[in-house]
């Protein structure tokens, strides 16, 4: 969902009008009546309840350029992901105060938009006593330079063309099956006829922006097929250095210690998964993957232990919340995100099979909406496709239990019957908020999940 900028206006011109005098015969001079002019100031826009400043991707628009309502503006990078900002007026970009790659608290000013271009000359003045709303400093990456170098001249450096190659390639489009473009550029594109299947992104990880399609229709553009294949090594680690965090970093580091403050205890498992996983190959050439599985099962059993599924937040009461929304964490370039399966108790394997892979290119590409990260009532972290056998998890803030899923592993067993046999065995702890969740109602709930995962039958209705 693309978010509406703030931009309330400065004065800036006066217009003069004619007053009567109460005596007749008799006429006075206009008076000059101060008029509110048009110069908003355009704000660093709060795209999620989490998030304190922002990084500015990309700027669609450039300083000058006529701007409709409703148009993208800039790309914005959150807490939680790249988000393209809308504008709520008409006017011009008459000064970028933050430039891309450049912080800001939210609220601060990032640029100024004019009514009229009569005001870009007062509002420019105005940017440049000021001064930007955050560091616009940021440091020049290959990435970024890459596509600009090659546009002025195909026969760039090696290093250049490598980084137009890497870009080319988004972590969203299957491979290149899927065109991953911002809102404005596609319907750019329809306007220029210009064709997006072919074309390099110079935004953010490859992504396609307005840019990018202008250069194309002046016939400037980079096309896909001039791109060069190469794997590019990744970047080398300077040891002893010291790196600040990342806006995703930052969130995460605050949410892990914002959860010390609550009481928090853990229950583990053992599940038996032999039919999970005789069902998993049966129905894994539909789409079907584990995780959607596991979130399945995870939701059928949170269906008959409410309380598992409840949320505590001012301290003071709880929530049996009405939705069973299973978050499940995903680890991305740089940082931590937990995207949402929305009721998933209710949706059938299949879709919600589709869903997960559309989460994850989707979270991958820093492309996910707010309500697709931050509504979640229980969250699932797995660890097992690494081998790892089990292992704890974090209670994230605002949600009542969080269940690490460790590897299925063969296992000798003793048989109901006194015999030796092999099964394959997952362990699973989950950690919960002891203020609102008791050691009975988690071993309760494991039971039950322990019932369904042992005999899924009921996970492909």
């Amino acid at each position: 969902m693309s978010r509406l900028l703030q931009t309330p206006f400065l004065p800036s011109v006066t217009l003069p009008t004619k007053t009567r005098s109460s005596v007749t015969g008799f006429r006075v001079k206009p008076r000059i009546i101060p008029i509110q002019a048009k110069i908003r100031e355009i704000f660093m826009p709060a795209l999620s309840s989490t998030m304190t400043e922002g990084k500015i991707v990309s700027w669609v628009k450039s300083e000058g350029d006529k701007l409709n309502k409703g148009e993208s503006v800039v790309v914005v990078e959150s807490d939680k992901a790249d988000m393209d900002v809308e504008t709520f007026y008409d006017g011009y970009l008459a000064a970028i105060m933050v430039e891309e790659g450049g912080v800001a608290p939210v609220g601060s000013a990032i640029a100024l938009l004019a009514e009229t271009e009569d005001e870009i000359a007062d509002a420019k003045a105005k940017a440049s006593g000021s001064g930007g709303g955050g560091d616009s400093q940021a440091p020049p990456t290959a990435a970024i330079e890459a596509p600009v170098a090659v546009e002025k001249k195909i026969a760039a450096a090696p290093v250049a063309v490598k980084a137009v190659a890497a870009s080319a390639v988004h972590p969203a489009s299957e491979g290149g099956k899927r065109i991953v473009a911002s809102p404005y550029a596609k319907k750019l594109a329809k306007e220029l006829k210009v064709e997006l299947a072919g074309l390099v992104g110079s935004g953010p990880m490859g992504r396609i922006v307005a840019k990018d399609v202008e250069a194309v229709a002046a016939g400037g553009g980079v096309q896909a097929a001039v791109a060069v294949k190469e794997v590019v090594a990744a970047p080398s680690v300077e040891l002893g250095s010291v790196v600040p965090f990342t806006t995703m970093q930052g969130a995460v580091s605050r949410n892990m210690v914002e959860s010390l403050t609550v009481p928090t205890f853990r229950v583990g498992y053992t599940i038996t998964t032999d039919a999970l996983d005789a069902l998993y190959k049966k129905i894994k050439s539909k789409g079907v993957t584990m995780t959607a599985l596991l979130a399945k099962a995870t939701a059928l059993a949170l269906a008959k232990h409410p309380v598992v599924n409840s949320s505590c937040r001012d301290g003071n009461s709880f929530v049996y919340n009405s939705s069973i929304n299973v978050a499940v964490a995903v680890a991305i370039d740089g940082g931590l995100i937990t995207p949402v399966l929305q009721n998933a108790d209710k949706v059938d394997i299949y879709s919600l099979s589709r869903k997960w892979k559309e989460l994850v290119d989707k979270a991958r590409a820093k492309q996910l909406q707010p309500q697709e990260y931050n509504t979640g009532t229980f969250t699932l972290s797995n660890l097992g496709m690494f081998g790892v056998d089990r292992f704890d998890a974090i209670l994230p803030p605002g949600t009542g239990a969080i269940m690490a899923v460790g590897a299925s592993q063969p296992s000798v067993v003793a048989t109901k019957d006194g015999r030796i046999g092999m099964k394959n065995q997952m362990q699973v702890n989950v950690t919960a908020d002891h203020r609102v969740i008791y050691g009975a109602d988690l071993a309760q709930f494991l039971q039950t999940l322990a019932s369904i995962i042992e005999d899924p039958k009921d996970l492909t209705f």
